[in-house]
């Protein structure tokens, strides 16, 4: 058996049994401790009670959807969220993103892949910590402490999701340069490759919306800059 998970623990959270137990074997064949929850009130009781690494989320849920669980889980602890969507609307997408959640597969999935992304988060997890003896960025107003994961434009605190703070910190790291949608995921997801190219593109929409619009510029067909200059 492989033990690619080192132990780690993580709550699969799916209404449909069999692709629970499915979710559940698979990752528990790579070494990782797995925690079920079939519904909304019921995910969020057994976060609080096993405290885990990593959270599989189901968007259409009993009792309250993915994205109130979302909400509430993140709200209590920061944690790695993978929501499980059948829609492959953006607009649902955002929703997700918007309530915290860093990436999102659509149904049906191949295991191999769920595996991988859950691998990719967790990693990104790891590199965050090697960040804390970092110093702040300073492109005119806009302030990015990666030591203490806080964002400041024009004086004033900004609240970013983790995975939105991870994308600018990408991007504040070479300022003015244009990093291509592919580049920018295998680096803040770990996971290369085209298609996660709308997941990007969400959430520099979602992180746009927070920093201001002029502050993020689209190199169209290419990627995204971040501007080192204040925006107007």
């Amino acid at each position: 058996m492989s033990v690619d998970g080192a132990g780690r623990t993580i709550l699969v959270v799916e209404d449909e049994p069999v692709i629970n137990q499915a979710v559940t074997d698979r990752l528990r064949g790579s070494g990782y401790v797995v925690v079920q929850a079939w519904d909304g009130p019921g995910a969020v009781e057994k976060f609080a009670a096993t405290a885990p690494d990593l959270v599989l989320l189901d968007v259409m849920l009993p009792g309250f959807d993915g994205h109130e669980v979302c909400r509430r889980i993140q709200a209590e602890r920061p944690v790695p969220v993978l929501m499980l969507t059948a829609r492959d609307d953006e607009a649902d997408i955002l929703v997700g993103l918007g309530a915290g959640a860093d990436d999102y597969l659509t149904k049906p999935f191949r295991m191999r892949e769920l595996v991988a992304r859950v691998a990719a988060l967790l990693r990104r997890v790891d590199r965050a910590a090697e960040l804390a003896g970092r110093s702040a960025t300073e492109l005119g107003d806009l302030r990015v402490d990666a030591a203490a994961r806080r964002v400041w434009v024009a004086g004033a605190e900004v609240h970013l999701t983790p995975t939105e703070f991870d994308l600018l910190l990408c991007l504040a790291a070479r300022p003015g340069v244009v990093l291509t949608r592919e580049n920018l995921y295998a680096e803040v997801w770990g996971w290369p490759g085209a298609s996660g190219t709308r997941t990007v593109d969400s959430h520099v929409k979602a992180l746009r919306a927070k920093i201001g619009a002029d502050r993020v510029r689209t190199a169209h067909g290419v990627g995204y800059a971040l501007e080192t200059g204040t925006a107007s």
